[in-house]
């Protein structure tokens, strides 16, 4: 378990322990540094937090099971109009971020917006007294946005499962006379759905945009308001460190789900089910039911953006938002390359140079994706400002927060980086490796010359997808970020918060388009995962 040490994979234990220390931190942070405000938390607010996560998560994640595994099996199981469309169109909500929606949406249907203006004009209401609408900025509000783009993770993971189903399952549902879809289907993809849903629960809890436009008090705007408002790095540990038991939670269950996903068919010349031909009224209500989320999370947001564009064209200040777009665009190509880089040389080493502890290391530095930003952001803060104790560093403050953030970042997406290496390194034939090591290759020349070759399309991949999700980030740019530094994500928040969203449009447009391309990638890696060989063993 302790042995094969070597160079490498003491390099790579060292970065492990860097990845892995600021999580430790906040701990540190939270019982051992100033527990004054315990006592104050849990009389006060930690009660109201807590319950307003759980009421979010539990709507968010109900929803999005109606959206995701409704879709999911109409797509996969029937063909009705449109069927070829909605199968990467239910994707596209995928690339658009909560806080983007929760702004739209409030302009939309707020007393002032086009909807109740309608409204008023149609039914000759003169104000508020005379109808009833309800409150988009509220609890039911946010549950309703956030759903509207996180179904897809479980629309993803209940697809793949679907697609994956033996035939045979299904044919001894029919002839005992059962609901294939709820004694079947359902009950078999159930490991897949719950790894889905722990997804879009922990993205629910590292929201940040969303609750704080709509004022909900979660644990994660708790930790904003105690950090910045009140001062408070150890409050804002130990808020983090509820969250964090949290995550570990669903860290748990989404483990449990994949350990699971397993069932077993010898080959029996045709293992996957075969299409349905959709009839009568049911051809119109699929291709609705698979509409409607579409609707909500993509056509209604980027319509309302694109509206802001050409109504607010005199008022967007390019200049701006194009300094943005540049700072955006130079901070994620660099993290993004800085994350790969770290896949490639953990994966490896772990694959073909460590050790059984060296391996657990790696896994788990590889869990900072499932924690929301606001705690990582907290661990860093406390973990640096620990180890500038120690070494006095004397960067500026601007080189010292470019630092920071690019630190930041591979820690939250190092799991991204590692999945999309880890998908190529997996496939390599490790007597590749032995004959170039034979031939007495460093391991250097290795990865250079043999594997980096071999994974260079797993390597694109996974530099779009870390390049989307650092776009896209909200929280831990808000919080670490030097002043004066303005990306996108940050760009959009700031004058949004203001309600100035003509003025944020554009560059929300960007980041929504930005996030197309990860959808197109996503939708290849589903549609491959149907074109298994009819002889091929199905195994999960």
């Amino acid at each position: 378990m302790f042995s094969n040490w070597n160079k490498w994979s003491i390099i790579v234990f060292i970065i492990a322990l860097l990845i892995i220390s600021p999580i430790l931190t906040i701990f540190y942070s939270a019982f051992l540094g100033d527990t004054s405000l315990w006592p104050h938390l849990f009389s006060t607010v930690l009660p109201r937090y807590t319950l307003n996560t759980l009421i979010l998560m539990i709507g968010v994640g109900s929803l999005s099971l109606i959206f995701g595994i409704s879709t999911a099996w109409v797509v996969t199981r029937y063909d009705f109009p449109g069927k070829n469309i909605f199968e990467w169109a239910l994707l596209l909500p995928a690339a658009v971020p909560a806080y983007v929606i929760a702004y739209t949406y409030t302009d939309l249907f707020e007393y002032a917006g086009p909807v109740q203006n309608s409204l008023r004009t149609i039914f000759n209401w003169e104000g508020a007294q005379d109808y009833w609408f309800p409150n988009i900025r509220s609890m039911g509000g946010a549950i309703l946005v956030m759903s509207s783009v996180l179904y897809p993770y479980i629309y993803l993971m209940g697809r793949s499962s679907f697609l994956r189903m033996p035939i045979s399952f299904y044919q001894t549902g029919s002839i005992y006379g059962k609901n294939i879809f709820l004694t079947v289907a359902l009950p078999l993809s159930r490991p897949a759905i719950i790894a889905g849903l722990a997804l879009v629960l922990m993205e629910t809890i590292s929201d940040f945009g969303t609750v704080d436009y709509f004022a909900i008090e979660t644990l994660t705007l708790g930790v904003f308001n105690v950090w910045l408002g009140m001062n408070s790095l150890s409050g804002a540990s130990q808020i983090s460190s509820v969250l964090f038991i949290i995550v570990v939670i669903l860290l748990t269950l989404e483990t449990i789900g994949r350990k699971n996903q397993r069932y077993f068919e010898k080959s029996s010349g045709q293992n996957i089910s075969s299409i349905i031909e959709a009839e009568g009224i049911r051809r119109l209500i699929y291709s609705f039911l698979c509409f409607i989320p579409i609707l909500l999370g993509f056509i209604i947001p980027t319509s309302v953006l694109l509206n802001f564009v050409l109504k607010g064209f005199a008022v967007i200040n390019f200049q701006e938002i194009f300094s943005a777009m540049f700072t955006s665009l130079y901070i994620a190509i660099i993290s993004s390359i800085l994350v790969i880089s770290v896949s490639i040389l953990m994966i490896t080493v772990s694959y073909f140079r460590s050790n059984k502890f060296q391996k657990f290391l790696i896994f788990i530095s590889s869990c900072g994706y499932a924690f929301p930003g606001t705690i990582l952001a907290v661990g860093v803060i406390v973990f640096v400002g620990l180890l500038d104790n120690f070494f006095k560093f004397n960067f500026n403050y601007y080189t010292g927060g470019i630092i920071i953030l690019l630190f930041s970042y591979t820690i939250r997406f190092l799991a991204v980086g590692n999945g999309a290496i880890k998908s190529g390194v997996t496939k390599i034939n490790p007597n590749l490796i032995n004959v170039s090591k034979i031939m007495g290759f460093s391991f250097i020349k290795i990865l250079r010359k043999t594997i980096i070759p071999l994974i260079y399309t797993n390597i694109f991949v996974g530099v779009t997808l870390v390049f989307v999700d650092i776009l896209k980030e909200l929280p831990m740019t808000l919080l670490l970020r030097p002043f004066n530094f303005e990306t996108l994500a940050t760009y959009v928040y700031q004058y949004a918060s203001d309600e100035l969203l003509e003025e944020c449009s554009l560059a929300a447009l960007m980041i929504v388009i930005a996030g197309i391309g990860p959808v197109i990638l996503l939708n290849s890696a589903i549609k491959k995962t149907g074109k298994i060989r009819k002889s091929e063993p199905l195994i999960y």
